[in-house]
């Protein structure tokens, strides 16, 4: 069945955020004198929202008490910075355009909070998404399949009629819980090695390939 509806992730998918996560990462274990992470460690620390990078970037033992006191430093520190080197994927942009001109509904659905996804949309991706999703209340975060059928009744879309694309076992997981085929992208956070050995039958290499399974 051709689809109608494309469910993007945001990190590591359409934005390359990592350095802006990094950053963050670092600000507030330098802060509180605990060694910083390279680049490549966030890469496998962030997909299940802020909470969860944060738990894994600390050392390990850290006090679960002194994780949620600092959380909240964390969370305002990526806040002011997201926007600092966060950028597009090559290509994506033109292509999410021309997949809308092509008559597509197209959503996001991040474990960003809400209100970071829709200023993030806003600032990169202004009038492309038929709507955008985050972390909210009274709604379990990915690999929750919560928000994707939301998006699904808000849209009148059926399961077999949408595709969910990806970079993480999250994203593979996402896309099984809610029903949806998913297509995974290589030039995210997980790389193609990761992609395979976590399941994902449809892997792409360019933003170019994504019409090509729709």
């Amino acid at each position: 069945m051709k689809k109608k509806l494309l469910v993007f992730d945001m990190d590591g998918t359409i934005l390359n955020t990592i350095e802006d996560i990094t950053d963050a990462v670092n600000y507030i274990l330098t802060k509180y004198d605990m060694p910083q992470r390279s680049l490549e460690e966030v890469r496998f620390f962030v997909g299940n929202g802020l909470l969860k990078t944060l738990e894994r970037s600390v050392p390990e033992g850290t006090d679960a008490a002194f994780i949620q006191e600092i959380y909240p430093e964390f969370t305002a520190y990526y806040k002011e910075h997201a926007g600092v080197k966060t950028r597009p994927y090559d290509g994506i942009t033109d292509v999410i355009r021309a997949l809308k001109q092509s008559g597509y509904k197209l959503a996001v659905v991040s474990n960003k909070r809400q209100e970071a996804v829709l200023e993030l949309c806003d600032l990169h991706f202004k009038d492309c998404f038929d709507i955008a999703m985050g972390d909210q209340e009274g709604m379990q975060i990915k690999p929750a399949p919560d928000m994707v059928l939301k998006v699904l009744h808000d849209l009148g879309i059926l399961r077999e009629e949408a595709v969910y694309i990806g970079d993480s076992d999250v994203d593979l997981l996402t896309a099984q819980n809610s029903g949806l085929d998913c297509i995974a992208v290589s030039w995210g956070f997980r790389g193609r090695t990761f992609l395979e050995k976590h399941g994902a039958k449809i892997i792409i290499d360019a933003p170019q390939e994504i019409e090509s399974f729709v």
